[in-house]
């Protein structure tokens, strides 16, 4: 049996030419190279390479990377659990400070705010063209021509698409937010994947003011959500994980009440009585979580899906529930621009009342980025951060 240790090996040969897709010749290329951590779709492999550092294009911006927390996708694509075009840099909860902008164009983030080298900014997941059918629609996190962070295959010039790397090319239609300084680094880094999305996820939850709220999964999304939904006005949050140390996280975060699974349905009897919850949100991905909570929904209440990302088992569902309950259910999947914005103003203000840098157990220099997959993996782990040697000084600021 294969074992799912990370290899260190940074000579290993990748399924695909890094070399042939990484001409130094190309026309946007700076003659200048970056270390970047690969992933070629070998489960459980990744190695560093040397990249062309390319020069950006008219509404381009290049960034040096100050961190990168490893979220539950990256691990789940490195272990193989999903599939991700290859090969590709991984990471997108990054922060990074600007270092050249491309053209005469000025470059505005998401506040309106001219952007200028030097400035320290992260950036929504997915760049968007806003002018397709979905972009139209208020849907830019599933634009037809959409660019996504620490997803996207190797093509020449836009190696660099990742944050497991020393540099990132911000591609046009990218929203950027400038981050105040004393936002810390283990704060800021989810701001681009798990606080957006749940900002995007209590959005769709609609006014939490004296509402009851039950969020399935304590990591880095039901933590955040926890302080979210608090911060948002509801009244009695209760958090459900199976891991104890998890359920203590969650009252450090605004939960009045946690539950393990099992324990569910005589919590929520002496939390909401037979009413039920106004909102639930599933941050889990386990599909046993929709048949715990389904019966735990008030007539009226609304059911937000957000941890489903791969596939699994199909659910049977009571269609004369819905219609009789009146129930709500939504997906949500990413986040819009303006998810990203409220995220970093969120955390602008929580993260002293919140212990959101603890959730970043430690940061790991790039070069050994093996190492920070290992640690990442492990289940205590809600987050693990990577840094390039350049930056070291923005962890220790942190």
């Amino acid at each position: 049996m294969k074992s799912d240790k990370p290899s260190a090996s940074t000579t290993k040969p990748l399924a695909n030419d890094v070399t042939a897709l990484n001409p130094s010749n190309h026309a946007n290329r700076s003659g200048r190279l970056a270390q970047g951590a690969v992933f070629a779709g070998v489960a459980g492999e990744i190695a560093l390479h040397q990249l062309s550092i390319p020069k950006p294009a008219e509404s381009e911006v290049l960034v040096r990377v100050s961190g990168c927390t490893i979220c539950g996708s990256d691990l789940h694509s490195f272990h193989g659990r999903r599939t991700v075009p290859v090969p590709t840099i991984l990471g997108h909860e990054i922060v990074g400070e600007i270092v050249d902008i491309g053209g005469t164009s000025a470059r505005i983030d998401l506040e309106g705010r001219e952007l200028q080298c030097g400035d320290r900014v992260t950036w929504a997941i997915m760049a968007n063209c806003g002018a397709c059918d979905l972009c139209r629609r208020d849907l830019p996190q599933k634009c037809l021509h959409g660019f996504k962070y620490g997803h996207e295959p190797f093509r020449p010039g836009r190696e660099l698409s990742g944050g497991l790397a020393e540099y990132c090319l911000l591609v046009p239609g990218t929203s950027i937010v400038r981050l105040p300084e004393e936002l810390p680094l283990a704060v800021a880094c989810p701001a681009s994947c798990a606080t957006a999305t749940i900002a995007a996820a209590l959005e769709a939850a609609g006014d939490l003011t004296g509402r009851t709220v039950c969020l399935i999964g304590a990591g880095m999304l039901g933590l955040t959500a926890c302080a979210m939904s608090r911060v948002k006005g509801a009244a009695k949050v209760v958090s459900v994980d199976p891991v104890s140390a998890r359920r203590n996280l969650a009252i450090e975060f605004g939960a009045t009440r946690t539950s393990d699974p099992d324990d569910l349905p005589a919590v929520a009897m002496e939390e909401v009585g037979t009413l039920g919850f106004d909102v639930v949100v599933e941050l889990s991905g386990n599909p046993a979580a929709f048949q715990l909570v389904w019966p735990l929904i008030r007539t009226g209440g609304i059911l937000v899906l957000v941890g489903s990302v791969f596939p699994g088992p199909s659910i049977p569902i009571a269609l004369e529930q819905v219609v009789r309950r009146h129930l709500t259910i939504r997906g949500i999947h990413n986040y819009a621009p303006r998810h990203l914005l409220e995220a970093v103003k969120f955390l602008s203000l929580a993260h002293t009342q919140y212990p959101f840098a603890r959730l970043v157990s430690e940061w790991i220099p790039l070069t050994s980025i093996a190492d920070a997959f290992r640690h990442g993996s492990h289940p205590d782990a809600i987050r693990v951060g990577v840094y390039s040697t350049d930056a070291s000084h923005h962890v220790s600021a942190s």
